[in-house]
């Protein structure tokens, strides 16, 4: 894993991780460092096998390989000592999410970085409530106006109640 011997690992999100709220709900130690691009890989949503009970009620992100496309997202500095909570947040031992070392092309170079992607794949829109966490975080971030246009024209599956989003609303007041 990329800079461990710092005590550290740099985390690549493009989900509902973009948003800083979100991701330090189970990860206090993440830290900024930059946005990036990962080539030849799209954003997809989905669920894992046909499990769509989940805290945001619908499809959630993952990356697919593609090649041609691209993904943008922030690069998350954390401590090592939150690596089995964002593991256990992205399922890894439930094997929804498979962790991958990935080089994310940043404005620093290409930085190796620690992503997921989903088993199992079944294509399933997201809830409302996860695509405006998705964008907020985006937003939040300055992923290029074009990216966030794209994530802003995604359908969702018009889910209404309670979700992971009320939790989040719940911290950032």
């Amino acid at each position: 894993m990329s800079v461990i011997e710092t005590g550290c690992f740099m985390y690549f999100a493009f989900g509902s991780n973009l948003l800083k709220e979100r991701l330090q709900l189970a990860n206090p130690t993440a830290i900024f460092c930059t946005t990036g691009r990962l080539k030849d890989y799209k954003l997809n949503f989905g669920i894992y096998k046909k499990y769509v009970d989940n805290s945001w009620h619908g499809g959630v992100a993952t990356i697919e390989s593609c090649r041609g496309a691209e993904v943008w997202g922030v690069i998350w500095t954390l401590s090592n000592e939150n690596l089995p909570s964002l593991d256990k947040q992205e399922g890894v031992n439930e094997s929804s999410y498979s962790p991958l070392e990935l080089s994310v092309e940043t404005d620093k170079g290409l930085l190796l970085c620690r992503t997921y992607q989903m088993n199992n794949f079944q294509a399933c829109p997201p809830s409302p409530q996860y695509k405006q966490v998705v964008c907020l975080g985006a937003e939040q971030n300055g992923l290029p106006v074009d990216y966030l246009k794209r994530l802003q024209a995604i359908e969702t599956n018009n889910y209404s109640g309670p979700s992971l989003l009320d939790q989040i609303t719940t911290v950032t007041k």
